[in-house]
């Protein structure tokens, strides 16, 4: 089955409580999710509804990879993908591609996202808002897998490391994004800078902007993913003798692949069976995500410790309001 693409259609800057509007469940447990999830086994994800007819089982399953600035170059990219998510399924596949954090998370929360790649940072508002349940990660043979915050500046500024951000114009890419902004936020006070406070921030809307940004001379500096400037980098679209790197973090996880919450029990079986059993070699998905050659099972509860920890000494908040604007 060939999968076809369509483009997302225009969403509203700042999603209103109205957007997010749903019938509470009754549950004793469900930690940090919305109301209307439950989380009876304590694994902080939403379990499946216990009644078939809240079950979804949709001829066509949807899928989405997180916001990139050209979508048509990754809805190529996943083709392969696709058609083996097709195959094994049984399941015509649509690739949508969405244009921001807050898109994706509404596209799974009303029911039209069915299986989706969400950035590190906005992956625990699809969980807590969306219902969106991680279970896999772009990986190696050995099972590891990671990314790290890194921070550039044009290779001939006088910026050398963290401390000297201060009274500059610096580029975070968005509210809810971990190490383009929520990670700077909770790191960079032990180094030197208190982001807002000592240099200007100015959301450039993708790690792509902030990174190109940089290299034109309309920020002083940017902190951004790794993997995403590699990749840019590897495709031509900077070179990287016109920038510097001042500092880089520990390793964070990548993007997390999620499924509905509500997928019926056999086809989430069937979506988890393609994941595992594709295989990257030789395709343009594994030329795109060098090092990566397979995805690997992974938990919200374990792995994203450590975002949860970032985006709590933030103050981060699972709401609606918090999500808006991305």
């Amino acid at each position: 089955m060939t999968p076809f693409i369509t483009r997302a259609a225009t969403v509203l800057g700042i999603l209103t409580c109205s957007t997010f509007a749903a019938h509470a469940q009754d549950c004793a447990e469900r930690g940090a999710l919305d109301v209307q999830y439950c989380d009876a086994n304590g694994d902080l994800v939403a379990d499946t509804p216990t009644d078939p007819a809240q079950l979804s089982d949709p001829d066509t399953l949807v899928f989405a990879y997180t916001p990139v600035e050209d979508p048509a170059v990754y809805a190529d990219i996943w083709e392969p993908f696709i058609e083996h998510l097709s195959e094994v399924t049984g399941k015509d596949v649509q690739f949508f591609a969405v244009q921001s954090n807050s898109a994706e998370v509404e596209a799974m929360r009303s029911g039209r996202l069915h299986v989706a790649g969400f950035s590190t940072g906005p992956t625990p508002f699809a969980v807590n808002l969306a219902g969106a349940v991680p279970f896999a990660i772009m990986g190696a043979d050995d099972g590891q897998f990671g990314y790290r915050l890194q921070v550039f500046t044009q290779a001939d500024s006088d910026i050398q490391e963290i401390s000297d951000l201060a009274g500059k114009r610096v580029a975070h890419t968005s509210p809810t994004s971990n190490s383009g902004n929520q990670a700077p936020r909770a790191l960079f006070p032990g180094l030197g800078v208190e982001p807002d406070k000592d240099y200007e921030v100015v959301y450039s809307g993708s790690h792509d902007q902030s990174m190109l940004g940089v290299v034109a001379g309309d920020y002083d500096a940017a902190p951004v993913a790794s993997e995403v400037v590699d990749r840019m980098a590897e495709r031509g679209l900077y070179d990287p003798a016109d920038v510097r790197k001042i500092w880089e973090s520990d390793p964070f996880p990548t993007t997390s692949f999620t499924m509905a919450h509500n997928l019926d029990p056999a086809l989430a079986e069937k979506v988890k069976e393609a994941f595992f059993s594709f295989d990257f070699a030789g395709t343009a998905l594994g030329d795109e995500f060098e090092g990566v050659s397979k995805f690997v099972p992974i938990t919200y509860k374990d792995q994203w410790a450590v975002i949860r920890q970032i985006q709590a000494s933030n103050g981060v908040e699972y709401t609606p309001q918090g999500l808006a604007g991305n």
